[in-house]
């Protein structure tokens, strides 16, 4: 049985809402970003880190307008990032909202912006 259907026991055509159970909440965090404090990385850029599991890591980036990430960022493992407002600019790229930007592992790059912007974007961890 799935969890899904554990979810939908009481409600099997799928029309109502659907009930949490103590095997689901075991498997899933739920934050409101907000509530996430932030971190200054560089004058104008705040990171919140959010939940993370053995798999992966999230977080939140907004960058003030005129900004640039403070040092080259190399990546050990894949990253991946969502452009949620403003445009983020990756060498002579230029990522509006909307866009959805994938690193290999291996790959570097500087983020900046000129307008701000805010991505939302996850680290996917090694295998073990």
């Amino acid at each position: 049985m799935s969890l899904w259907t554990l979810g939908r026991e009481a409600d099997p055509d799928h029309s109502g809402p659907m009930r949490e159970t103590t095997e689901t909440d075991m498997l899933k965090t739920a934050v409101q970003v907000e509530d996430v404090a932030p971190v200054e990385v560089a004058p104008g850029i705040v990171r919140r880190r959010l939940p993370r599991t053995e798999y992966a890591g999230g977080w939140l980036i907004d960058f003030a307008p005129g900004t640039e990430w403070p040092e080259v960022d190399v990546h050990a493992t894949e990253e991946r990032y969502y452009v949620l407002s403003g445009e983020v600019i990756e060498g002579t790229e230029r990522h509006g909202p909307g866009t959805y930007v994938v690193f290999a592992p291996g790959s570097r790059h500087r983020p900046r912006t000129e307008t701000g912007a805010r991505m939302l974007g996850f680290t996917v961890s090694p295998p073990r």
